[in-house]
């Protein structure tokens, strides 16, 4: 798990109005409303490394038994720490899916979890991995761990890329954490805000004109 200072990250605000800082000159409008980088793209790509090596060497096939390893991330969120992380673990696995709202809309903070869908085939007797993007208060794992078990999971384990400093996410149990964050609305790397945002390479947070919604990015 890695802590963020608080001189690490003010040390990378941006200006108003700045653009890509990755230098490519996509999405103007995008980086104009971000206020500072949270957790660069290069920082996520080495976590997600550490994370997969972890998974990796907990579910060898010599520690399930022959059992068999479902990834089943939290859609849509997970979807883009879902491909980073699967590519790196070098074992038979399959995937399912489950979709769950909690910041529906222009919501900061989780509304509380709905279970929308689920397409997951047949876990029964497998061992499964359950990826979420993010943990705040707890209410996604706490809907769809049980919901696996119910559908005849030998084990399941769960991984978060970031958990919010917050009682209530600290004290949910998970088996796998990338980054300990600051309480703080944050969106890229797959999280959205309003559905935008979620193709930015690393994590943010927005500028308060933004989320007020005073002006649209494109």
């Amino acid at each position: 798990m890695e802590r963020l200072s608080r001189s690490a990250t003010a040390s990378l605000r941006m200006r108003p109005g700045a653009v890509n800082p990755h230098g490519r000159g996509i999405f103007p409008a995008m980086y104009a409303d971000i206020d500072r980088i949270l957790i660069s793209h290069e920082r996520i790509a080495e976590k997600v490394r550490q994370l997969a090596g972890q998974i990796t060497a907990d579910h060898a096939p010599d520690k399930l038994n022959g059992g068999e390893v479902m990834i089943v991330p939290i859609m849509t969120g997970a979807m883009i720490f879902c491909a980073d992380l699967i590519r790196n673990i070098p074992i038979a696995m399959q995937i399912g899916l489950m979709t769950v709202s909690s910041y529906p809309g222009q919501s900061v903070r989780s509304q509380g979890a709905q279970l929308l869908g689920k397409k997951l085939g047949n876990v029964r007797g497998r061992h499964v991995l359950v990826l979420d993007d993010i943990l705040d208060s707890g209410g996604t794992l706490g809907a769809v761990v049980p919901a696996v078990r119910a559908a005849g999971a030998a084990a399941v384990k769960t991984c978060v890329l970031l958990r919010k400093n917050r009682p209530v996410a600290m004290q949910t149990p998970v088996d796998y954490v990338g980054f300990d964050i600051p309480d703080e609305f944050v969106v890229g790397y797959g999280l959205d805000y309003n559905d935008y945002y979620r193709n930015l390479p690393d994590i943010v947070t927005l500028r308060p004109q933004a989320i007020a919604g005073q002006k649209k990015s494109t």
